[in-house]
């Protein structure tokens, strides 16, 4: 067994290329059937104002 990748050989450099395209295409696959079941049409939502509305911190009435 190599211990250093500078000291390995051939086969060596083939297997570290080999399981990291095969990690590659397994992570790249997950995301892909992760995405698949979202909805992907595009609407516009139509957002209108309504009427005007007083915002106020306070909780207290106000009696006029």
């Amino acid at each position: 067994m190599n211990h250093s990748i500078h000291s390995a050989d051939r086969a060596t450099h083939l297997k570290i290329v080999v399981v990291a395209l095969v990690a590659g295409i397994l992570v790249a696959g997950f995301g892909i059937a992760a995405r698949t079941s979202s909805d992907y049409s595009q609407t516009a939502h139509v957002v209108k104002a309504g009427k005007p509305v007083a915002v106020t911190s306070s909780d207290a009435s106000i009696v006029r």
